[in-house]
């Protein structure tokens, strides 16, 4: 029992630092690198990477930060740990309502209306769509980024408050 609140915090650690990096990534290079190409090759490969996402690589930090930020606090606070329990608990829930919730409510469903789309032909119709999409799609992805940047900085106060 001594080693799970560790563990936990490590864990927290791990999942809030990816799915941050993850958010950030589109952010810093795959966005802009969309928003240059061809917008029939945008479409098409944002149609591919929404589709590739779904997998077990990616699942752990999308859906179980959270959660084991949570377990964290909860561990935190049952060793009386308390500031360092508020820590992982506020990173948590900002994740959980401004990362899991928000990509569900907003990114989610762009990325499946934009998968129904089948790639035109004609470059002017698919900048439509593109432009349509694009901008909206970043700005949600920057919101989130943002605050799962702050549920990391959470979990590094949690973590720095565990200290001996």
């Amino acid at each position: 029992m001594r080693f799970t609140l560790p563990i936990s915090a490590f864990l927290s650690l791990i999942l809030s630092g990816a799915i941050f990096g993850f958010f950030y990534a589109w952010v810093c290079s795959t966005m802009w690198g969309l928003d240059a190409a061809d917008p029939r090759v945008a479409i098409n490969a944002m149609q591919a990477m929404n589709a590739s996402v779904r997998n077990g690589v990616f699942a752990p930090a999308f859906f179980a930060t959270p959660f084991v930020m949570l377990l964290t606090a909860t561990l935190a606070q049952r060793q009386d740990r308390g500031s360092a329990a508020w820590a992982f608990a506020i990173g948590g829930v900002i994740y959980l309502f401004g990362g899991l919730a928000l990509t569900m409510a907003v990114n989610v469903p762009m990325n499946e209306s934009l998968a129904q789309i089948s790639v035109p032909d004609q470059r002017e119709v698919a900048e439509r769509i593109w432009s349509d999409y694009s901008p909206r799609w970043q700005m949600w992805n920057q919101i989130r980024t943002v605050l799962s940047g702050v549920a990391l900085g959470m979990t590094g106060v949690g973590l720095y408050n565990l200290r001996a």
